[in-house]
């Protein structure tokens, strides 16, 4: 027990990971802490998957309804929208993971989070429909046979 000033202090060893030592606080102000932790979470949750959802979104829209006469142009737009799509994904995965203080929770796996499983699937869906209507527009023809 330290005493400085009439009051007395605890030190926690384990409180800080750089050594520190800091002054334990009573029961209810870590209680109150974890709820606002937990409320913050919760309401950073829908926040981040909203923003998942619309850099696909954006992703889509360029990779298949922008008109573009330039093949290598809207690629290059779609790349660079790919890895926008993918650091909000993997953002938005971090936050899904921390669920709480379970000690099993911690070592979840990223890949089985919401956002990143919404982020592979519609990636990779869009990845073969853009390769198939490459191939399309590059081998088939497709119009009406006008004839007047």
């Amino acid at each position: 027990m330290l005493e400085i000033t009439g009051t007395k202090f605890q030190h926690s060893l384990d409180a800080s990971p750089f050594g520190i030592r800091a002054l334990d606080v009573p029961d209810s102000v870590k209680l109150f802490s974890y709820e606002v932790e937990t409320m913050f979470l919760e309401l950073a949750r829908p926040v981040a998957l909203l923003s998942c959802l619309l850099a696909l979104c954006a992703l889509f829209h360029t990779a298949f309804l922008v008109p573009s006469t330039d093949m290598h142009q809207r690629i290059y737009d779609s790349l660079d929208l790919l890895a926008l799509a993918a650091i909000t994904s993997l953002a938005a995965g971090l936050i899904f993971r921390d669920l709480g203080r379970e000690p099993n929770v911690r070592h979840a796996r990223l890949t089985a989070t919401l956002p990143i499983q919404v982020f592979c699937w519609s990636s990779s869906t869009m990845l073969l429909l853009f390769v198939l209507a490459w191939y399309l527009e590059t081998h088939c023809v497709f119009y009406r046979d006008i004839r007047f």
